[in-house]
C-alpha cells in the first residue's frame, strides 16, 4: 500500500503558483456510494484519499478502473491507505498526514438483515466507528488550527423505521434493527459534535439509492442479477422475502452530489435526499423481469428466512429542503434506473454462460 502524500499544488503561467487543490478523505471508498463520489470529486479536481481495511481478499473492484499507479505522482490524484473505524489512532494518523479539507464518513456494516445477525459489530463500526472519526476530526483541528474542515456523515432512511412516510429532517426517528439504531447514534454523534465543537458537520439522510455497483446480496441487485442469469439459463427460480416492503429507490450516482453540495454551504445542517417516489419490491419485480420479456410470478419463490424479525413496511422521502437549500433534484427515474442494472447484469450474465457453455467454470443456482 502506498502511503505518499502529494502536496497537490503545481506551479501555473509566469511562474504563479497555482491554486493548491482541495483534498477529500473517504471512508468506505470501496463501497457503491464511495466509488461515485470519488469519480464525482476526481472530476471536480480533488485529490482523494480512501481509508481501506485490510483484508485477504482484494475488494477494490469498484474504483479498479480510476485508480492510478502512485509512482504516477502526477496522475495519480487517488490514494488509498489502510485504516479502521474500529482503530481511533489510524484515523486521527491518516488526518494528520491527509490534511484534508473534507472528510466523508461512508464506511458501514450497511446491510440490515446481516445486522440482527452481527449487533456489536454493527454498532461498533457504524455508531461508535462515526464518533471515533468525528473526535479525531475534532481533536485534528484542535491541535492543528485547520477550522475550515468539513464533515459528511452518512445517514439512512432506515432510521425512520416504523414512522409513517413522508419523511422529512423533522419526522421522528423510530429504528427497527441494528443497523439503523446505530445510524441514529451516529446522527446523534454528528449533531453534538456541530453543537458542541461548531464542527461543520452534516448529516445526510440518504434513502435507498442503488446503481450497477450495488452489492449482490442486497434486494434490488439480487433480483437485476437473477434477471440476467434466468434470462441465459443458467438459473430458474429467485428466492426472496417481504414483496409488499415499499422503498423511496434512487441513483446512488445522483445521490452523492447531495452529499458535496452539503458541505459546500455556508452553514451546516441535516438534509434529506430522496426521489419523493416509493416503489414495492414486487413493482421492482415488474419492471426487471418485464424489461427481457420475463414474468416475475414464473421464478419468484417466497422465502421465510429472508423475513426481517422486524420489518419497515414503507419509505417514502419529502426532500423539499434539499431541493430549495441545495437546489439537487435526482436525475434517473425508478424505471431507468431498473432497466439500467438489468442491463449489466444481463451482459454479465452472458459472459458468464459462454465460460459455462466452454466447461471453464460449473453452472450454479444463486439463492
Amino acid at each position: 500500500m502506498e502511503n505518499t502524500v502529494g502536496s497537490g499544488s503545481g506551479s501555473g503561467r509566469n511562474g504563479e503558483v497555482a491554486e493548491k487543490r482541495k483534498v477529500a478523505l473517504i471512508t468506505g471508498i470501496t463501497g457503491q456510494d464511495g466509488s461515485y463520489l470519488t469519480e464525482f470529486l476526481l472530476n471536480k479536481g480533488y485529490e482523494v484519499h480512501g481509508l481501506i481495511r485490510r483484508s485477504s481478499n482484494f475488494n477494490t473492484q469498484r474504483i479498479d478502473h480510476i485508480y492510478v499507479d502512485p509512482h504516477n505522482a502526477h496522475k495519480a490524484r487517488m490514494k488509498l491507505h489502510y485504516a479502521d473505524l474500529s482503530d481511533a489512532s489510524s484515523l486521527r494518523r491518516w488526518l494528520d498526514t491527509i490534511l484534508p479539507d473534507e472528510v466523508y464518513n461512508l464506511a458501514a456494516q450497511s446491510h440490515v438483515a446481516v445486522s440482527f445477525e452481527i449487533p456489536d459489530y454493527t454498532a461498533d463500526v457504524v455508531a461508535t466507528g462515526a464518533l471515533r472519526l468525528l473526535e479525531a476530526v475534532r481533536s485534528h483541528i484542535a491541535a492543528s488550527g485547520r477550522s475550515h474542515i468539513r464533515y459528511y456523515q452518512a445517514g439512512s432512511s432506515e432510521m425512520f423505521g416504523a414512522t409513517p412516510p413522508p419523511q422529512s429532517e423533522s419526522t421522528p426517528f423510530h429504528p427497527r434493527s441494528p443497523y439503523a439504531a446505530s445510524k441514529c447514534a451516529a446522527h446523534w454523534y454528528t449533531v453534538n459534535y456541530r453543537e458542541a465543537y461548531g464542527l461543520f458537520a452534516c448529516n445526510g439522510i440518504l434513502f435507498n439509492h442503488e446503481s450497477p455497483r450495488r452489492g449482490e446480496n442486497f434486494v434490488t441487485r439480487k433480483i437485476t442479477r437473477a434477471v440476467g442469469r434466468i434470462k441465459v439459463g443458467l438459473q430458474s427460480k429467485l428466492f426472496l422475502g417481504n414483496l409488499q416492503a415499499s422503498r423511496d429507490w434512487g441513483f446512488a450516482g445522483d445521490y452523492v452530489e447531495a452529499m458535496w453540495l452539503m458541505l459546500q454551504q455556508e452553514k451546516p445542517d441535516d438534509y434529506v435526499v430522496a426521489t419523493e417516489e416509493s416503489h414495492t419490491v414486487e413493482e421492482f419485480l415488474e419492471v426487471a423481469f418485464g424489461y427481457v420479456g420475463l414474468n416475475w410470478r414464473d421464478h419468484v419463490v417466497i422465502d421465510k428466512r429472508y423475513f426481517r424479525p422486524s420489518e419497515v413496511d414503507n419509505l417514502k422521502g419529502d426532500a423539499t429542503k434539499a431541493k430549495k437549500v441545495l437546489a439537487w433534484k435526482p436525475k434517473v427515474a425508478f424505471q431507468q434506473l431498473v432497466k439500467m442494472m438489468v442491463d449489466q447484469d444481463l451482459e454479465m450474465a452472458q459472459k458468464e454462460k459462454v465460460l459455462v457453455d466452454a466447461g471453464y467454470i460449473d453452472a450454479h443456482q444463486q439463492p
